[in-house]
């Protein structure tokens, strides 16, 4: 019988409804799999907490979990207290906890910290191995960019991101390999910076599929209060893919108590979205994608397409029911299930260059806000890579 692999987790904090919880916890206990309860045949090993306050989790599952030991650092969770790598795969969930934020509203999470000091780890022990990286890389772009460098120096697969991209959509579709795209967007309920990211994910996850691949994006700005509502008003970007996503939301505020399907008007919109963003970038081939920041209008996340050769936009919702709403956020299944593929076979389900640039693109988003929502090249993100042929969402 083969030895079961080991993991290590390296986490910013570990409480409820936390990351951390999600991910460990499944890994840990399993989770609900095609009608059945999986698990893992890993064994999370060894925590590093970061931060820990009196809703701590970790102590509890190191008691209850034969064979789980928490680390007071990073190095002795990856050699389990000895000298070199002790571990199979590496979790690194640097989201949730109290960090700064900096003059642009990034949360300083520190995912480049943690890896830094996992990649030292790798380096003296001559030997590297797969590594899950949730969310966007860093907030700091040029940190993203070596993480990225520094996993191809080190040879180890690396993948990153969040639920959005294989979480379960309505309807389950997926963007036909070789389509060609001339315009995508996401409609959706946000915050900057971490927000953003998702909103960037759920449309990159569908147009990297398009005809000829991913190329890199050519520029990017941003849109706020009154100059998004004059946009909205000049078409800048298709009303017909805003309100195909505004009909595939789950709980779109149509504007007036007790009216559900009533589509909204434009002032009913304008009275919903007292603070609405929106991001527009252009991709090296010239498709064009918008993402929009609806809170008050939709508290969800809503993608569609126009395809060259068809009338009706492509569109669907990416399905997130996230607790304490009688849901146990089942989305991070599928996240995990993908983990679990990459630590037990050592491939990548999804190219980490997906991350790497909507992490770019999260960033520049940022810079153009920050520079009074000027339109900015973006020549660092210039990044080309192909699809995998098989859908990664979750469908049964």
């Amino acid at each position: 019988m083969m030895a079961r692999k080991k993991l290590a987790a390296l986490v910013s904090i570990y409480r409820t409804h936390s990351h951390a919880q999600h991910i460990v916890d499944r890994f840990l206990e399993g989770y609900g799999w095609n009608g059945r309860h999986h698990r893992p045949d890993i064994d999370v090993v060894s925590l590093y907490v970061d931060q820990v306050g009196e809703d701590d989790l970790s102590h509890e599952r190191e008691a209850r979990h034969e064979g789980l030991t928490i680390y007071p650092t990073i190095g002795d969770a990856l050699t389990l207290g000895g000298n070199d790598l002790a571990v199979d795969g590496v979790l690194l969930i640097a989201e949730h906890g109290e960090y700064e934020s900096n003059e642009k509203d990034q949360v300083l999470w520190p995912r480049y910290e943690f890896f830094q000091q996992m990649a030292t780890v790798f380096r003296t022990s001559g030997r590297s191995v797969p590594v899950f990286n949730d969310k966007h890389l860093s907030w700091n772009w040029a940190w993203a960019r070596q993480m990225v460098d520094t996993s191809r120096e080190l040879d180890f697969p690396f993948m990153a991101g969040s639920s959005l991209p294989v979480t379960c959509r309505t309807p389950s579709i997926d963007m036909p390999l070789g389509a060609n795209v001339d315009e995508a967007m996401c409609v959706n309920s946000s915050w900057i910076d971490g927000g953003d990211f998702h909103a960037y994910e759920t449309v990159q996850a569908m147009v990297e599929r398009r005809a000829g691949g991913e190329g890199g994006v050519r520029w990017i700005k941003a849109y706020r209060g009154e100059e998004f509502w004059q946009a909205h008003h000049d078409r800048q970007w298709s009303h017909e893919l805003f309100n195909a996503c505004l009909c595939r939301s789950h709980n779109l505020n149509p504007g007036r108590p007790g009216f559900n399907d009533i589509f909204p008007t434009i002032d009913a919109m304008r009275g919903l979205m007292t603070n609405p963003w929106a991001y527009q970038y252009q991709h090296l081939d010239a498709l064009l994608c918008t993402v929009i920041a609806g809170n008050g209008l939709v508290g969800d996340f809503n993608f569609a397409a126009q395809l060259r050769d068809t009338d009706e936009p492509l569109s669907t919702n990416m399905y997130l029911a996230a607790p304490p709403t009688k849901s146990m956020a089942s989305f991070f299944s599928p996240l995990v299930n993908n983990m679990e593929q990459m630590f037990l076979t050592g491939r990548a389900t999804y190219p980490v260059e997906r991350t790497l640039l909507t992490t770019g693109l999260t960033a520049s988003g940022l810079d153009s806000r920050f520079q009074g929502d000027q339109q900015l090249d973006t020549p660092h993100l210039n990044i080309a890579y192909e699809a995998p042929a098989e859908s990664t969402y979750w469908r049964t």
